[in-house]
This record gives C-alpha cells, sequence and structure tokens, in this order.
C-alpha cells in the first residue's frame, strides 16, 4: 500500500457504517456524475478514483445496466488449461485457510485469470441470490472493461491487495458487492492471476484484504514447490526463523540455478525475475551453492549467511522430500526453538546469560534446550 492508501485505508475504518455509505455516495456523486475529482472524500482511494477515470474515459456510465457475460466456451477452455497449476495449487490452501475463516460471513472466494476471466469458484455460495449466482461461475469476464470498477480489475491493474465496498464499485448495478482481492504471481515473477473474496448485501470487513493477502502468499509458495527443484532455500532477515508466510522462497536445481520463488525473495533479493530471470546461487550468495546442498542434506537448520549485496540474511536449506505442498516450513516447532537459541548463544560470543536476557528467558532454560539437542 502506498503512504496516501494507508491514510486513506485508516480513515475510512474508523468511519461508522452509515457515515462510510455516506462519504461514498458523496464521492459518487462528485467524481462520477459531476466529473470532479479533486478535493474527493478521503475515504476514497486514488487507484479506485484512477479506475473510475479509466471507466469513464471509455464512455461507461454509472447507470448502464451490467450484463455479466460469459467468455466463449473456446476461451474458458483456454484459460482452464492455462490456469491448471493455480487451481490446483490454490484449492487447498482456500479450503484450509478461508473456508474457516469465513466460515460465518457469507463470503466466497473468485479465482481469475491474469485477464479477469474466473476460473474456479470456491466457499459458500447463497445459489439463491441473483448476485452471487451472476458472478460466482467459471468463465464469467469479471475485468475491468467488462464490469467496471472490482477488486478484481483493482488488483490486477494496481498490482496490490485492494479493498472496494459497495458504491466503490463503478457501476450502479455492483454496489450490492462487497471485496477483497489480491495479485497472485507465479514462480517466474510474472501475474498469473488474482483472488478475490466477494460478499452479497454484506458489511463492511476491511480485515478481509489482509486474510486474501496472507491466502495468497501461501498460494504463491505451493505453486513455487509445484516445480521440479533439487533444493529449498527459506530467507528471513537476521533476527527471525523461517517458518512463517513472509518468508522469502527460492527452489534451485541440481546445478544451483534459481528456478522459481516468491515475491518475498525478490524483494529481500532485489531481483526483477519477470522481466531478467532467476540468476544462479553463486550470483546471489557469498558462499559456494555445494554448501547449501551439504546443509540440507545434514539437516544443519538455518545459517546466517553474507549477500554479494553486502547484506545478511537467514537461509534455510531443505531437500524437496522435506517441502510441504501448502510451502509451509517443514522445520518442526522445537528445532525451530532450538535453532533461535543457539543463534542468540553464538551472537553473544557464547555467553549464555547475555543470551537468555535478549530472549527473555532464564539461563535454566537455554541449558535445557541446547542439552535436548
Amino acid at each position: 500500500m502506498t503512504p496516501v492508501a494507508d491514510v486513506a485505508c485508516a480513515a475510512a475504518s474508523a468511519v461508522p457504517a452509515a457515515q462510510r455509505i455516506a462519504a461514498i455516495e458523496a464521492a459518487r456523486r462528485q467524481c462520477l456524475l459531476k466529473g470532479a475529482t479533486s478535493g474527493a472524500p478521503t475515504s476514497i482511494e486514488p487507484w479506485i478514483l484512477a479506475s473510475w477515470q479509466r471507466c469513464l474515459a471509455s464512455g461507461r456510465h454509472p447507470r448502464e445496466r451490467v450484463v455479466f457475460d460469459t467468455v466463449s466456451a473456446a476461451a474458458v477452455r483456454r484459460a482452464l488449461d492455462a490456469s491448471r497449476a493455480l487451481r490446483e495449487a490454490a484449492a487447498p490452501v482456500i479450503a484450509r485457510t478461508l473456508d474457516r475463516a469465513m466460515a460465518d460471513t457469507g463470503y466466497f472466494a473468485l479465482l481469475t485469470d491474469a485477464h479477469g476471466v474466473v476460473v474456479d469458484v470456491l466457499g459458500p455460495v447463497d445459489r439463491h441470490d441473483p448476485h452471487a449466482r451472476a458472478i460466482a461461475r467459471v468463465g464469467v469476464d469479471l475485468s475491468e472493461a467488462a464490469v467496471g470498477t472490482t477488486a478484481i480489475g483493482a488488483a490486477l491493474a494496481e498490482r496490490i491487495p485492494v479493498w472496494l465496498h459497495r458504491g466503490e464499485h463503478f457501476f450502479d448495478d455492483t454496489a450490492v458487492y462487497s471485496c477483497a482481492g489480491a495479485p497472485v504471481f507465479g514462480p517466474d515473477g510474472c501475474c498469473l492471476g488474482m483472488l478475490d473474496l466477494t460478499g452479497v448485501h454484506s458489511p463492511e470487513r476491511r480485515a478481509l484484504r489482509h486474510l486474501v493477502s496472507v491466502t495468497v502468499r501461501r498460494i504463491e509458495a505451493a505453486l513455487v514447490l509445484r516445480q521440479p527443484h533439487a533444493l529449498t532455500l527459506r530467507l528471513t532477515w537476521p533476527g527471525q526463523l523461517p517458518g512463517d508466510d513472509n518468508d522469502g522462497l527460492l527452489t534451485l536445481n541440481a546445478d544451483g540455478r534459481v528456478v522459481g520463488g516468491n515475491r518475498g525473495a525478490a524483494d529481500m533479493l532485489d531481483l526483477r525475475p519477470a522481466t531478467q530471470g532467476w540468476p544462479h546461487a553463486d550470483d546471489l550468495f557469498a558462499v559456494p551453492v555445494g554448501e547449501l546442498f551439504d546443509a540440507a542434506r545434514h539437516g544443519r537448520g538455518p545459517r546466517e549467511l553474507p549477500t554479494w549485496a553486502g547484506l545478511r540474511v537467514q537461509v534455510l536449506a531443505s531437500l524437496p522430500d522435506a517441502d510441504r505442498p501448502d510451502g509451509s516450513t517443514a522445520l518442526p516447532l522445537k528445532e525451530r526453538e532450538t535453532a533461535l537459541i543457539r543463534q542468540a548463544v553464538a551472537q553473544a560470543g557464547g555467553n549464555v546469560a547475555e543470551a537468555a536476557r535478549r530472549l527473555g528467558i532464564s539461563r535454566a532454560t537455554v541449558y535445557r534446550k541446547l542439552a535436548q539437542r
């Protein structure tokens, strides 16, 4: 999120529901009917205004009737074939995460390709509701060009997690929806599509933007691990240990070349895989790639490694048989705890008392955990 968007989000979340709807309606009158964008309410994020302007510039009017058309049968087949890996990676993650988190909300999930065409529908869809039925269909085109401003079009255009509530959609007909969305990137760094969480006539639940972001990170990790590889590297910054959804993730082939990764790894290592490709591990870490394979074979746990960029990162190397399909770490909690304690002792120069103080635990606990290893 940009600083401006963060301010807008904070302002929106602090406004009572009735005032929030009133602010959206005021923005619609000013920006959509009168065509003025200066002085718009701060509860409307800049990228929503930009989408509204694109819709107006294309000759659309917010009072037009919206028809949720499906693409041709041939186009549906092509979309499903091209999105097979995305759908197979997403389904178990969504079932495990979203179905439980949204069980009492009435929201459901839509998975689209990079063009905004629905390729999967997951979660509890109320088929008696015509608004839910209209969009919860494989093959429906929900791109900005087809249905105006939505979380789907916005996430694909802005490449960021988004939230839209009711009248923040462009057309009057789509003002019944509330949606969170986030783009999904593949192991090569290219956008594959997006995940959308939609409710009909639902109260505002801005927390769903965080939920969809976390879910997408898990899907992206699962996509990375689906590809053939000989070594997995999980990256965090010093002072942390690998094992959560914020890990950078890289996979290497037997020669040590990176064959896939997630956005966390690309950001940590300042890489642009979508345009420049992934490099060899020897061009990233100032240690021979053979040491990484040895660390994985001997189960040495996380280690702090220098990078050629002059920074240091925590790296956990593991073999493919230790990977989990959902991209989560295979390092048991007790081993992560012990690794953290050993790291603290090493950083304290072997001073157990100082390590215990930094960790906020007793010296006896440090000795006991190290003895258990």
